[in-house]
C-alpha cells in the first residue's frame, strides 16, 4: 500500500487523484478538459430526454442515438478525460497534458467510434472479424486496461486481466484439471469483449450511460447548488448538543449525503472535513473521528434512493424492479444508520463526553414544546400530501397529473424560497474555527427546505409516475438546475437587494461547475463498467462461475454457514480499491451465483434480491477494510491518524452492517419480502431494537458497562429478536416431508396459489455425478395435478414407484435451472427426492417471550450497578 500525504494540504490531492483526477491543466489544455466535461454531461442530458425524437420529427433528419451508440460515445468521452485529467505515471505533469496521453485519448476514442461509424457493415460480419475489427478492438482493449490503471489503481485492472487470461489460457495444461476450459481463438475472444454488446459495452456500460450518469450528475449539482452544506448545518444544528453530538451529526449528514453520493470515499471528504475536527475536538480520537465518517459514509452506499448507483444494476442483473428493489433495500439501511448512531452515542457515554453548546434562547420550556410539536406535525403533514396528495392528483387528473404536480412544486418553491430570503445564506464554516454556540434549528431548516424540493420529484416520478428512473433522474436533474439557476436572483427579489444579474451568474456559475463536477466523477465509472464488463463477459463466455462455485463448495465441505462465510470473505477481497459500481459487478458476477447453486443444494432456497444485497454489502465494506479500505484512507487524511487503525475501527463499527445480510439470507422479512404494511412497521421495530442490543454487546457497555456474561445475553436476546425462526425450528420442522410417490395427491391438495418445495435428484450435466437441488414450484389455481404442474412448467410421470422429471421445454420457468443442472439423456433418471410442505406450527415470534425476560434480567442488574455508582459518587 502506497503512503498518503495525510496532511492537510494532500486531502483534496489525494481524494482528486482517486475520484477526479490529479491533474489540472493550465491555459488551453484545462479549458479543452473543462469544456469536454461541459460537453459530455449536456450529451447525457440530450440524449435522456425527447428532444431527439422532436428535433427529428421536424427537421427529418434523425438525430436520435440509440442505446448501443450512447454506450460507445460513452466510453469515448470516458477514455479522453481520463487521458487527460489522470496522470499515468506519479513522474507524469500535473499541469499539462504530456504528448503520449493526447496519443492514448486519440486511439482509444478512435477505437469506440470506429464500431459507430461501421456499425451496418459489422453486423453484416457478425462473428467473422476483419483485420481492421481486430486492430480496433485490441487497441480499445489495450487503452482500456491503461485508463482503468490511471483512473483507478491496479486492483481492477489485475481482476480484468486474470479473466482475459482466462479466456485465452484456460485450456492449459497446467490449470487444474477442475477449471480447465476449451479456450478461445483471438479473434472469438475479442469479437466477444468489443464488437458486440457483450463484453466492454454490455449491460453495464448500458446502466452507467442511461442511469448512472444523471443520478451522479443530479447530486453533483444538488452539491455544488449548497445542499451540502445545508444537511451539514441542520444535523448540526439538531444534534450538535447531544452527547458526542458532532458524531452523531455526522452520521445523519453522511446518511442525507448518501442519498445522492456516488461514491463513499466523495461522502466521506464532502462531510468529514467539517466533522473530523469537530469530533476530535469534542473528545475523539483522531482514528475513532475518522472511524465514524468512514463507517457513515460507506453506509450511505447501501441506502435507497440511489445506493451508489448500484441500485440501476441491481434492477438490471435480477430483473426486479427498482421500486421493489428501494423497498427491499429501505429496512437494512435504516437499521444499520440507527445503530451506528446508537454506537456514537455509547462511545460518547464510555468517554463522559458533552455537547456543543446550544444558543441562546428566550423561549419558555411551553414555547419549545409547542414548536417541536408544531414542526413535527408540519413535517407529517407535508409528507402525507406529498404521498397521498400527489397519488389523489394521479388518480383525479391522470393526463394532467405531470402539469399540476409542476404548478404545486413551483409555487411551493417560491414560498419557501421567501422564507429562506428572511434569513442570511448558509456559509461553509472553517471546521478549525472555535464554535461558541450552535446555529438554531429553526433559523437553519428554513434557509434550505427548497432543496428537498428535487428528491421529491424525483420519488414521486419514481414510485407515484411509475416512470423509469432514467427519465425520472432526468426530471429530477431537470428541477435541480432550475434551483441552481433561480434561488439567488428570486431570493434577492424577495430581500430587494436588487442586482439580479449578478446573482444569477452565481448560479449559473454553480451550475456549470456541478455539471462539470459530475462529469469527472463519472470519468471513473464509465471506465470501471467498462472493465467490469470484461469481468461478465468472460464468465458468459467460459462459465467461470461455476469453477468458483466447486471451489467455495469444496472449502466449504458443505456447511452451509461456512459457505455464506466464505462468499462474504471472497466478496471483501473482491470489493477492495473498486468503486461502487464496478464492486457490486464484480461480486454479483462471481459471488451471487454460488450462494444460488449452494444453497439450493443444501436446501436453502434464497429470494435473488437478498443474494444480491448479501453480496454487495460485504463488497462495500471493503471500503473501510484494512489494507485497501480507501475510505479509511481519505478520513485519516483529514483526521491525521493512522489510515490502518482508522480501518480497522471503522470496521469493528460496521460489525453490525456486516450481520445485517447473515440475517436476510435466513430471515427475509427484513427485505420486505411477503409482509403486509403492519408487519413491516413490526419487523422495522423489532429489528432496530435488536440491533441496538447487538450493538451494546459488542461495544462492551450497555446501561453501564457490560460484564462478559451480559454481553453473551445480549447477543442471545439479539439474535432471538431478529432470527426467531431458528429456536422454533429446533422445536418443530418446519416442512413435513411427502413419497415422491405420492407428488399428484399432494398437488392436488394444495390450496390455491399454493407452493410446495422439492428436492430434485440426478446426474449433474457437467460432472455426472448425482447431485441434488431444491426449487420452488407455485402451483397456482386448484385443478388437475397433472395439470398444475405442466401450468408450472413441469412435466412428472410416476414410475416403479417414482417420481421421475421430463426434461422442461425452452421458455418454461425451469429451463434456465433444472433444465440446464442436470442431463436428462443420461441412462439415469432426474427423480423427485423428497416433497416438502410447510408444516403447522406455532407463530415464531412466541420466543421474543423470553428474550424479553432475558433482558429484563440484564437491566435489572445494571440499573442496580448504575444506582450503586451514582449513590458513591454523591456520597
Amino acid at each position: 500500500m502506497a503512503k498518503h500525504d495525510l496532511s492537510k494540504d494532500g486531502v483534496d490531492d489525494f481524494v482528486a487523484q482517486i475520484e477526479t483526477g490529479g491533474r489540472n491543466a493550465i491555459g488551453w489544455q484545462g479549458k479543452l478538459i473543462a469544456y469536454t466535461t461541459l460537453i459530455w454531461a449536456l450529451f447525457q442530458l440530450y440524449i435522456a430526454s425527447n428532444l431527439p425524437f422532436w428535433l427529428t420529427d421536424i427537421t427529418g433528419v434523425s438525430v436520435i442515438v440509440t442505446n448501443s451508440n450512447a454506450r460507445l460515445i460513452h466510453l469515448a468521452f470516458g477514455f479522453f478525460l481520463g487521458s487527460l485529467a489522470f496522470p499515468l505515471f506519479k513522474s507524469s505533469p500535473r499541469n499539462r497534458v504530456p504528448w503520449y496521453d493526447w496519443a492514448l485519448a486519440a486511439i482509444g476514442v478512435a477505437a469506440c467510434l470506429y464500431i459507430v461509424v461501421l456499425r451496418n457493415e459489422i453486423a453484416v460480419r457478425a462473428g467473422l472479424p476483419t483485420t481492421g475489427d481486430l486492430v480496433a478492438s485490441t487497441i480499445g482493449m489495450l487503452v482500456l486496461g491503461v485508463t482503468v490503471y490511471r483512473t483507478l489503481g491496479l486492483p481492477l485492472l489485475i481482476v480484468a486481466c486474470v479473466f482475459v487470461s482466462y479466456v485465452f489460457f484456460g485450456n492449459a495444461e497446467w490449470l487444474a484439471e477442475a477449471i480447465q476450459w476449451k479456450g478461445a481463438s483471438y479473434g472469438k475472444a475479442m469479437w466477444h469483449f468489443w464488437m458486440q454488446n457483450e463484453g466492454v459495452f454490455g449491460v453495464a456500460l448500458g446502466v452507467s450511460a442511461t442511469l448512472i450518469f444523471l443520478f451522479v450528475l443530479f447530486g453533483s449539482i444538488l452539491e455544488k447548488a449548497g445542499a451540502g452544506n445545508y444537511f451539514i448545518k441542520i444535523a448540526f444544528a439538531l444534534l450538535g448538543h447531544l452527547r458526542g453530538g458532532p458524531a452523531k451529526a455526522a452520521v445523519v449528514a453522511s446518511a442525507l449525503s448518501g442519498m445522492y453520493s456516488g461514491s463513499s470515499i466523495a461522502n466521506t471528504v464532502t462531510t468529514g472535513t467539517f466533522t473530523i475536527p469537530l469530533m476530535k475536538r469534542t473528545g475523539f480520537s483522531a482514528e475513532k473521528a475518522g472511524a465514524v465518517e468512514v463507517a457513515s459514509s460507506t453506509n450511505g452506499q447501501l441506502t435507497p434512493p440511489v445506493m451508489g448507483a448500484a441500485a440501476f444494476l441491481i434492477a438490471e442483473f435480477t430483473g426486479i424492479s427498482y421500486q421493489d428493489i428501494l423497498k427491499h433495500a429501505l429496512v437494512p439501511a435504516l437499521v444499520s444508520y440507527i445503530a451506528l448512531f446508537y454506537i456514537v452515542h455509547l462511545e460518547a457515554m464510555k468517554m463522559d463526553l458533552k455537547g456543543l453548546p446550544k444558543p441562546p434562547s428566550t423561549r419558555t420550556f411551553a414555547n419549545k414544546l409547542i414548536g417541536f410539536l408544531g414542526g413535527f406535525i408540519g413535517i407529517s403533514l407535508l409528507g402525507m400530501v406529498v404521498y397521498f396528495g400527489l397519488g389523489w392528483v394521479k388518480v383525479a387528473a391522470p393526463d394532467a397529473a405531470f402539469t399540476i404536480v409542476a404548478v404545486g412544486c413551483t409555487l411551493l418553491y417560491l414560498l419557501l424560497l421567501k422564507l429562506a430570503s428572511k434569513t442570511p445564506d448558509l456559509i461553509v464554516d472553517d471546521p478549525d474555527a472555535p464554535i461558541l454556540a450552535l446555529p438554531k434549528a429553526g433559523e437553519t431548516a428554513i434557509t434550505g427546505l427548497y432543496y428537498i424540493l428535487p428528491i421529491v420529484i424525483l420519488i414521486w416520478c419514481i414510485i407515484i409516475e411509475r416512470l423509469s428512473p432514467a427519465l425520472s433522474a432526468f426530471w429530477a436533474t431537470i428541477a435541480m438546475i432550475i434551483v441552481s439557476l433561480t434561488q439567488n436572483p428570486i431570493k434577492a427579489f424577495f430581500r430587494g437587494s436588487g442586482n439580479y444579474w449578478g446573482a444569477f451568474k452565481i448560479g449559473l456559475c454553480d451550475w456549470i461547475a456541478g455539471m462539470m463536477a459530475g462529469s469527472r466523477n463519472m470519468i471513473s465509472i464509465a471506465v470501471a463498467t467498462g472493465a467490469a464488463g470484461i469481468i461478465v463477459g468472460t464468465i458468459s463466455l467460459t462459465g467461470a462461475h461455476q469453477v468458483v462455485g466447486e471451489f467455495v463448495e469444496f472449502l466449504s465441505g458443505g456447511s452451509l454457514i461456512l459457505m455464506l462465510i466464505l462468499v462474504a470473505l471472497m466478496s471483501l477481497i473482491l470489493g477492495m480499491g473498486l468503486p461502487t459500481t464496478a464492486n457490486y459487478i464484480v461480486v454479483s458476477s462471481l459471488m451471487a451465483p454460488v450462494i444460488i447453486t449452494l444453497g439450493a443444494q443444501n436446501g436453502l432456497l434464497v429470494p435473488l434480491i437478498a443474494v444480491h444485497l448479501f453480496v454487495f454489502y460485504f463488497g462495500i465494506l471493503a471500503d473501510d477494510t484494512p489494507p485497501v479500505g480507501l475510505a479509511a484512507f481519505a478520513a485519516a487524511a483529514i483526521s491525521k491518524g493512522d489510515p490502518i487503525k482508522t480501518g480497522i475501527q471503522g470496521f469493528a463499527y460496521d460489525i453490525r452492517t456486516a450481520l445485517l445480510p447473515f440475517l436476510f439470507i435466513f430471515n427475509t422479512e427484513l427485505l420486505l419480502i411477503d409482509v403486509s404494511p403492519m408487519k413491516a412497521i413490526f419487523v422495522f421495530v423489532v429489528a432496530v431494537f435488536a440491533m441496538m442490543l447487538f450493538a451494546s454487546a459488542t461495544q462492551g457497555y450497555f446501561l453501564v458497562r457490560n460484564k462478559k456474561w451480559e454481553s453473551a445475553l445480549l447477543l442471545l436476546v439479539a439474535f432471538t429478536l431478529f432470527r426467531p425462526g431458528y429456536w422454533l425450528d429446533q422445536v418443530s420442522p418446519p416442512y413435513d416431508s411427502a413419497e415422491p410417490s405420492k407428488i399428484y395427491e399432494v398437488v392436488g391438495q394444495a390450496t390455491p396459489d399454493g407452493v410446495i418445495t422439492m428436492v430434485i435428484s440426478g446426474p449433474d450435466f457437467d460432472s455426472g455425478e448425482i447431485e441434488s437441488t431444491t426449487i420452488l414450484v407455485p402451483l397456482g389455481q386448484r385443478s388437475d395435478a397433472i395439470e398444475r404442474l405442466e401450468n408450472a412448467g413441469l412435466s412428472v410421470t410416476v414410475e416403479d414407484g417414482f417420481a421421475v422429471i421430463g426434461e422442461p421445454l425452452p421458455g418454461t420457468p425451469f429451463f434456465e435451472g433444472i433444465g440446464k443442472t442436470f442431463d436428462f439423456y443420461d441412462d439415469r433418471p432426474v427423480r423427485i427426492a423428497d416433497i416438502l410442505t410447510r408444516s403447522e406450527r406455532v407463530v415464531k415470534e412466541v420466543f421474543y417471550i423470553p428474550a424479553v425476560l432475558l433482558l429484563g434480567l440484564v437491566v435489572f442488574l445494571q440499573r442496580r450497578r448504575r444506582t450503586a455508582v451514582a449513590r458513591h459518587q454523591t456520597a
